[in-house]
């Protein structure tokens, strides 16, 4: 073995305290980075296999009832090389075990094509029993998701409204989709009250009247087919039998949220990650620039015995690859344990053929060069003005210091304070940029720990703001067709109903200079209280008599401001097109959306005066002969219990929130710990003769200790409220980059997130502290003071 292996091999063995928490800090970069683009990969790599292998269409859209002869239209269009047509309806669904009905959307099933295994666009695949068979009973087969969320299994049976009949469903069967990859009604999380039935098609144009008609078009494409010129075709053909406008596949509700998810996981496995290494790298920059500065007098020998610059610098950065490689190899480790634990939060939401962990080979090439490169430049940058030195001058020790008087001195203050405070504060101006690396460090893990924990903040403010403020009243029901506002005197009949709101959602296509966007007008009576505009600022907004307010969202697509006049395009029921006034525009989070007051919306759309959904507000000891009068209501199509979605939802996010912020806050302390650690050792060790000739003249080993940690505690304390600083805008940034055109989330972050983050690392630094105040008591006095640096 060569003196220089030697020599590193020792230099390894005295420093593996401070090695192994480097190495840690590395570690966690690097699972951070492969862990969520592993999880990214196999995410993108299942989602696409299943696309291709379920031949997932390309666009999509609703219609209200066309006829069957526009198929050799649609399928004339350039570009279209395949079209399916369905029926579609949602219904609402009694099951056994639940007071309150859910929501079911039904899809007719070509029974013929599934058992000759050639299901065209959108094919099913079957998880569980069998597939439905034609015969007196009404057979299904159900989402997966929905299934298990449910505890439904083949053989049970449950009873649905279709279209004002109540009808006997028997499941037989649990099957994945991949146009329900991820199946809500609006984007949040519904397994529990929301899911899929296929049942045969001709029980389903029959159960919904659909006679030579259809309402839901699928279109695959050629490739290098234009999206946009077959949306607009296929739009023209649509429209005079109202439609909801044609999406591309980026666009379908299920294929948009796992591409937001795939998106997401590309900016935590890019910025968090960066964070880690970019503090390691200053960690070994320190470290080793100690490392040379002791050793001044071994360069110099090995210089004279006629080792090279390179040779000598080569080994210092073998030092630190050393170190950095462990950190890479249980980086890889711990990779492997984040990856899977997120994939299976992540199979409990989406729905593949196959879901399994992958980590690919340029993932770990890449994770080692960013790791090489980021050693290699944090040594370097310590090293290269001593290796450079002659023998003879690195023989001498460095030039001291100039020393000069502190400002707090120079100010005249230097009598007020105290000899312990003042030797801290000379430490601080005197090596101010090595202070500003701790502090920065230090801020750094607490704005981690914010930015992990910021979320369930941030999700409770937005279910506070729509389900407390927005949605007041504990029932949303849907009609399965408009009613007259008389409605609202049959529901307040219903048993233990207070007070009942009819409101309108409304379908649209917005023009501005130019300018177009899909949207929908939510029209809300005078003076509604169980369904309210709510803007995040200022609170519940009272709707004009006449003209629109808008959401900020869609004021931002169309580029509108108030004052402004936009044309109005109706895509469902009137198709007629209007001109209003923009009067105000509101901060609503979510969608893009309009508010009108209900009696403006029906004269704006020249149909009559109707609506299609209402808001209740319902006694809580009457809910359970509430259901059971809904259950029975032949005109309601779907329901939203509040409280249900609101156990429902609390669960999953809670859950799988608390786990990405439990990770992120065992990150943070692993940094503070690092650079806690690493600084004092390194004070440590640089004022160690002082600290010994202080014992020596009589100071005790609490006085000394103070000297060395009152440095630190003073970085501690500065970094906190900077590290609050910078979570917030941290989370500002994440969510930012993770934003999306439909959604504006606030960044909401509690005082309480802010004060257990800071006690977190503020705990994890004393810690470390206390670790190396043992080695201050261990100080060997002889062998410290027999040598001067």
């Amino acid at each position: 073995m060569k003196a220089l292996d030697i020599k590193l091999w020792r230099d390894l063995r005295r420093l593996r305290t401070q090695a192994i928490t480097i190495a840690v800090v590395v570690a966690i970069g690097v699972a951070g980075f492969v862990g969520m683009f592993s999880v990214h990969e196999s995410l993108q790599s299942s989602r696409d296999s299943f696309y291709r292998d379920n031949r997932l269409a390309d666009v999509f859209a609703t219609v209200k009832r066309a006829p069957l002869h526009l198929r050799q239209r649609l399928e004339a269009i350039e570009g279209v090389a395949e079209v399916r047509l369905d029926v579609t309806m949602d219904a609402q669904i009694a099951l056994p075990d639940a007071d309150a009905p859910v929501t079911g959307r039904f899809i007719g099933l070509d029974l013929a094509q599934v058992h000759a295994r050639r299901q065209g666009l959108n094919t099913l695949s079957l998880r569980n029993g069998r597939w439905p068979e034609r015969g007196h009973q009404l057979e299904a087969v159900v989402s997966d998701r929905f299934a298990t969320a449910r505890g439904l299994k083949p053989g049970q049976s449950v009873r649905a409204i279709l279209n004002g009949q109540l009808e006997l469903v028997h499941i037989v069967g649990t099957a994945i989709s991949p146009e329900y990859v991820f199946a809500s009604r609006g984007g949040a999380p519904d397994d529990q009250t929301f899911g899929i039935w296929w049942i045969d098609h001709e029980r389903m144009v029959h159960a919904a009247d659909m006679q030579g008609a259809f309402n839901q078009v699928s279109m695959r494409l050629d490739a290098g087919a234009s999206v946009p010129a077959v949306k607009d075709q296929a739009d023209r053909l649509l429209d005079p039998f109202g439609t909801l406008g044609a999406v591309g596949r980026d666009q379908q509700l299920s294929a948009k949220i796992v591409s937001d998810e795939l998106a997401q996981l590309k900016v935590m496995g890019t910025v968090l990650p960066a964070i880690f290494l970019a503090v390691a790298m200053f960690i070994l920059n320190v470290v080793i620039s100690r490392q040379v500065a002791t050793q001044r007098s071994q360069i110099a020998a090995l210089k004279a015995l006629g080792y090279g610059d390179g040779a000598i610098a080569w080994h210092y950065i073998q030092l630190a690859m050393v170190i950095a490689g462990l950190g890479a190899l249980a980086g890889l480790g711990l990779s492997l344990w984040i990856g899977q634990l997120m994939l299976g939060l992540y199979d409990e939401v989406f729905r593949f053929n196959q879901l399994a962990y992958v980590t690919t080979p340029w993932l770990v090439a890449v994770a080692a060069g960013i790791t090489a490169g980021a050693a290699a430049l944090g040594t370097w940058t310590a090293i290269h003005a001593v290796v450079r030195l002659k023998p003879a001058q690195a023989m001498q020790p460095p030039s001291p210091p100039t020393y000069r008087r502190t400002l707090v001195e120079r100010l005249g203050l230097g009598r007020f304070v105290r000899t312990g405070a003042l030797m801290v504060i000379r430490n601080f101006e005197r090596r101010p940029l090595r202070a500003a690396f701790t502090v920065t460090g230090i801020a750094l893990a607490v704005a981690l720990q914010i930015s992990g924990a910021f979320w369930l903040d941030a999700i409770a403010h937005i279910v506070d703001t729509q389900f407390r403020l927005v949605q007041q009243g504990d029932v949303m029901v849907s009609f399965d067709r408009p009613v007259p506002l008389s409605v609202t005197n049959d529901l307040r009949r219903l048993p233990g109903v207070i007070d009942a709101e009819p409101y309108r959602t409304e379908p649209v296509r917005m023009h501005l200079r130019g300018r177009s966007e899909d949207a929908a007008i939510l029209g809300l009576v005078d003076d509604a209280q169980l369904f309210r505009v709510v803007d995040e600022k200022r609170g519940p907004v009272a709707l004009p008599d006449g003209g629109l307010v808008i959401s900020s969202l869609l004021a931002r697509s169309i580029g509108a401001r108030t004052g402004d006049r936009v044309e109005v395009e109706f895509r469902l029921w009137s198709q007629t097109f209007a001109s209003v006034a923009v009067v105000d525009t509101v901060h609503t989070m979510m969608g893009k959306q309009a508010f009108m007051r209900l009696d403006a919306l029906n004269r704006l759309s020249r149909d009559g005066a109707g609506a299609g959904e209402a808001a209740l507000q319902v006694d809580p000891q009457a809910m359970p002969a509430f259901w059971g009068a809904v259950k029975n209501a032949p005109l309601i199509n779907a329901v939203f219990d509040k409280a249900g979605t609101m156990a429902s939802f609390n669960e999953t996010t809670s859950r799988n929130m608390g786990v990405f912020s439990g990770i992120l806050t065992l990150f943070a302390v692993a940094m503070a710990v690092g650079i806690v650690y690493n600084a004092a050792r390194i004070t440590l060790s640089e004022r160690a003769w002082e600290l010994a000739s202080l014992r020596v003249l009589g100071m005790t080993r609490a006085e000394v200790s103070v000297l060395l940690l009152g440095q630190l505690a003073v970085e501690l304390l500065v970094a906190l409220p900077i590290g609050c600083v910078a979570g917030w805008a941290l989370a500002t940034l994440m969510m930012r980059l993770m934003s999306s055109d439909s959604i504006d989330f606030p960044v909401v972050i509690e005082p309480s997130t802010y004060a257990m983050a800071a006690l977190i690392v503020l705990a994890a630094g004393v810690v470390s502290a206390l670790m190396v105040r043992r080695q201050i008591d261990r100080l060997d006095l002889v062998a410290v003071l027999k040598v001067r640096e």
